[in-house]
């Protein structure tokens, strides 16, 4: 299995990079590219890591020989939210990186299967598939945006509050990836909420990247959550290809359509990629008022990505 990172020098890239080197499949092979010319040694640091997983490293304006037979792509390129700012004050540089990326997926390995993680989700994804469309390779089943930290914070609080252990809790996140698009389903946690808990917690899932942004007080956004959420979706992606069954996986995928054309829920994953589009289940009243409330923001994220590319 070739795994690559795009965007393997930054704070995400290189805690997603170091998780996969230790947890990857033996015999794998971890492909690390990012424009810094300090990727290289990134790799090379890594590969003194004893687990039988091959690293290289790749650095400058051509992202195309770490792209070379890989079977997943991961994408964290592009900038780090700073205080102040939100998901969409980063679009303008984002967009650009993730644009240039993708069609380098295009052209190198159009079968891979891709996960965005560069933010804002809700329109790099969109951004993706106009370009993959564009280069006659777009497959929905093959994309994806990486909402597992979305999932990860929620299992995380949901603990917390109940004195439970987090790794026993799975808690859906369905909508999208950024502030009243993050959706949590407590209703689904396995625990009773009184409604102003479920509304106090429901906020602080949505705006728990800016409690990261705020605590590094400028100096970064959330790396080491996002990039150990980005290895179990990646690992997931792995052992998928790999034949294993039963894999469900909450992401950001174009599915039926009924919200929007892009929308975050439960995805059964197998070799292809998507192999089923799977329910959330009933929502409760707080639940179904705040999903309809947010599509309005989810739709215009998603148009804002798909004109980009196409104007």
């Amino acid at each position: 299995m070739k795994v690559t990172v795009l965007g393997a020098a930054g704070g995400i890239g290189q805690a997603l990079a170091l998780l996969l080197k230790n947890q990857l499949p033996a015999g794998s092979e971890l492909s690390l590219y990012d424009i810094a010319p300090v990727t290289p040694g990134v790799a090379a640091d890594l590969s003194h890591i004893p687990t039988d997983v091959k690293v290289t490293g790749f650095a400058g304006p051509d992202s195309a020989p770490a792209l070379e037979g890989a079977d997943v792509v991961l994408i964290s390129a592009g900038v780090a939210r700073k205080p102040g700012m939100d998901r969409s004050d980063l679009f303008n540089i984002n967009a650009g990186i993730v644009k240039t990326l993708i069609g380098a997926c295009a052209d190198t390995c159009p079968k891979a299967l891709i996960g965005i993680i560069t933010n804002p989700v809700n329109t790099t994804v969109a951004i993706a598939a106009e370009v993959l469309k564009a280069k006659g390779v777009y497959d929905p089943a093959r994309l994806f945006g990486v909402t597992t930290l979305d999932i990860i914070r929620s299992n995380t609080f949901v603990a917390e509050a109940k004195g439970l252990n987090p790794a026993d809790l799975n808690v859906p996140v369905i909508g999208g990836h950024s502030g009243v698009t993050i959706l949590p389903l407590l209703s689904q946690s396995g625990s009773v909420f009184t409604a102003e808990e479920t509304a106090a917690l429901t906020t602080r899932i949505q705006n728990a990247g800016t409690e990261v942004v705020e605590a590094k007080a400028g100096g970064g956004s959330a790396t080491l959550s996002m990039g150990q959420a980005a290895a179990n979706f990646g690992l997931s992606l792995v052992r998928a290809l790999n034949g294993e069954e039963g894999i469900v996986e909450c992401t950001y995928v174009e599915g039926p359509g009924d919200k929007a054309r892009f929308f975050a829920q439960p995805v059964l994953l197998g070799k292809n990629g998507v192999e089923e589009v799977l329910g959330y289940g009933e929502l409760t009243e707080f639940e179904a008022n705040a999903l309809e409330s947010a599509l309005d923001t989810l739709k215009g994220d998603i148009t804002l990505g798909e004109e980009f590319v196409n104007a």
